[in-house]
């Protein structure tokens, strides 16, 4: 029997771990292992009859112009695509110009987002302050209650977006619920999944309609490079979402796609790890003195934890906690730590801390952020792939000095 009877031939029929070491992958010429770095930016036509037929779409898989299409970065969208369940993707810059696209492309002046109010600060700053320069209002709810969505819904709401686990605190909103809401109403769902990888948590599969992630955090997982993904189906990435990358043009490197690509083939057992990790230190700071309270999803004192349950397998990389004594205690605990490190990014193999407070959510009032969730005693931590047991004693070294 020939290799190309093999039923594994098709991609869908692997496991996750499997397809994102295989997945997408084209090879040139050569037979290289290793995907191919395509750093060009155009490419020639046998004719101009050729070109005039590329131009109009008539020639599947081929390539004019890198700004949005280059075999590198189709390799990345196709094997995040067969990872998230989707039928096509469109990869980014960065994550915020994946964010920004997502909301911006199915949205029109005179339209309506509802969102939580629970959301990374650029990402807020998008719906709140970016979209009504263009006609589209917005209203921010409690993402934590259903039901808050449902009352907020206008006739002329397009756009529900959430992200869940949420920025900083981890609070979680039901995807299935709003999704069902969403629909009931002609909107379309948008689930910013970055906290919870594609590994722990499958919101198309819950009912929404576009995933966006920075690729920068977990999918790089290394600290090297920038990028984004929104992913959904072939209708809405191929259409507005299509259309608005190729006109504005926020579009990933080939070299960055390189990167990515590289990074998602150990995606599944750095999350594992970083997930596994993440729980022991959920557990140790719960039980401290100095805490005030923990947020981790999977820990049972998570006001949500049935909720997290249910959607998600894992309780994700990163853990909040409130330490007592307000931002000086939390500086102090910073800054008296060894091996984790203090950085406002996230999903890195190193363990990273901010106070959300004075870094991403700086700009919003205090009002504003103790409504969130974000107390001056907050931190979030970012779960890498050190030794457990060494965070541990890190941490319980640096709360002594608080």
């Amino acid at each position: 029997m020939s290799k190309s009877n093999n039923p594994l031939n098709d991609p869908k029929k692997l496991s996750a771990a499997t397809q994102l070491v295989h997945g997408g992958t084209r090879r040139s010429e050569f037979n290289e292992t290793s995907e191919a770095i395509f750093m060009n930016s155009g490419y020639s036509y046998p004719s101009s009859q050729y070109a005039e037929d590329l131009f109009l779409n008539k020639i599947p898989g081929a390539h004019n112009y890198s700004r949005f299409a280059n075999p590198t970065m189709e390799m990345f969208q196709n094997r995040m695509a067969l990872l998230e369940g989707a039928e096509a993707a469109r990869a980014f810059a960065t994550g915020m110009s994946a964010v920004t696209n997502a909301v911006m492309s199915q949205v029109r002046a005179g339209d309506h987002i509802v969102a939580a109010r629970a959301l990374f600060g650029g990402c807020r700053y998008v719906v709140e302050d970016l979209m009504p320069r263009f006609g589209v209002s917005s209203t921010l709810v409690d993402g934590r209650d259903p039901e808050n969505f449902a009352r907020a819904m206008r006739e002329n709401t397009k756009v529900v977006f959430i992200e869940t686990p949420t920025n900083p605190t981890l609070e979680l909103v039901d995807i299935a619920a709003v999704a069902r809401i969403a629909r009931a109403h002609g909107a379309k769902l948008i689930v910013d999944n970055v906290f919870a990888t594609a590994m722990l948590q499958k919101p198309l599969q819950l009912g929404a309609d576009l995933v966006t992630y920075s690729a920068t955090k977990h999918i790089d997982g290394q600290g090297r490079a920038l990028g984004g993904i929104v992913l959904g189906s072939k209708e809405l990435i191929d259409g507005d979402v299509h259309t608005l990358l190729r006109q504005t043009g926020p579009s990933l490197s080939p070299f960055n796609a390189w990167i990515m690509l590289k990074g998602v083939e150990t995606l599944p057992i750095r999350v594992k790890a970083m997930t596994e990790s993440a729980a022991k230190v959920a557990d140790f700071l719960a039980d401290h003195p100095k805490i005030e309270r923990i947020s981790y999803p999977f820990h049972p004192s998570h006001p949500q934890y049935e909720l997290a349950k249910r959607q998600m397998t894992s309780g994700s990389t990163l853990v909040a906690l409130e330490v007592k004594g307000g931002r000086d205690a939390a500086f102090r605990l910073s800054d008296s730590l060894a091996v984790i490190l203090i950085s406002n990014n996230l999903g890195d193999a190193k363990s990273l801390i901010t106070h959300p407070g004075t870094t991403t959510h700086a700009r919003f009032t205090e009002e504003v952020r103790l409504e969130a969730g974000i107390t001056p005693g907050l931190l979030r931590i970012s779960i890498g792939l050190e030794d457990a047991d060494d965070l541990i004693k890190d941490l319980d070294y640096a709360l002594s000095q608080v």
